[in-house]
């Protein structure tokens, strides 16, 4: 992981902040809207294979919080097959198909989230949108993630994505939001295309998937 400094960084003016803000925006709908085309062959074969191997639904829909907090459901195809039992159902390891693998690994599962950035819900670039029941648990701190919208990829993406531990994890999202700026939402795209060509991270602890997160360690400050 690339270690970085969290510190304040000096603020933009209110005026750079809005140009800065609808750059981005028109930049996610563009490369969005861009990708949806040139790749609708792609998505057309990925969830005709999904169907044929792995039966009916073919997306995934969870309700993620969004910008402050607020939910949205988030569009992925499906890597999993139905839990055989309520015991099953925490176990992404057992359930986790061979398909599901390579979607996985090839950051393909991922392309139905364009329409999320299409939506508004997502941004391309932003801290990863977690699960609705972490909420309660971050720190002051860590609950900054929400102060811009969550996105496809970002910093903790792309410095090693699911192998970083959970701290540094937030703090890569903390210092995403300090420093967020334009041309670092460049920056971390070009990052991107390397880290997806070579599938690295995806796994957590010999886990295919992100370890369960359970909150700070006793004692921790909110």
């Amino acid at each position: 992981m690339r270690r970085s400094p969290v510190t304040s960084s000096t603020p933009a003016r209110p005026w750079e902040r809005r140009v800065a803000l609808a750059a981005k925006r028109s930049l996610d709908v563009a490369v969005a809207f861009t990708l949806l085309v040139l790749l609708s062959p792609l998505i057309a074969v990925v969830a005709s294979t999904i169907r044929v191997a792995m039966g009916s639904p073919v997306f995934f829909r969870q309700l993620r919080p969004g910008y402050q907090g607020r939910p949205f459901e988030l569009i992925k195809f499906r890597t999993m097959r139905p839990p055989r039992s309520p015991a099953e159902a925490h176990t992404d390891a057992e359930r986790m198909t061979w398909l599901g693998g390579m979607l996985r690994k090839s950051s393909l599962d991922e392309l139905p989230q364009l329409v999320n950035v299409i939506r508004g819900d997502l941004s391309l670039v932003g801290p990863r949108p977690l699960l609705m029941e972490y909420l309660p648990l971050y720190t002051h701190e860590q609950a900054r993630r929400h102060e811009v919208r969550p996105g496809i990829t970002g910093w903790a993406q792309v410095n090693g994505r699911n192998s970083l531990r959970w701290e540094e994890k937030f703090a890569c999202d903390l210092w995403y939001v300090q420093r967020w700026s334009f041309w670092l939402d460049l920056q971390i795209l070009a990052r991107t295309v390397p880290r997806v060509i070579s599938g690295g991270g995806v796994g957590s602890g010999g886990l295919p998937t992100a370890e369960v997160w359970s909150g700070n360690p006793e004692g921790c400050g909110r």
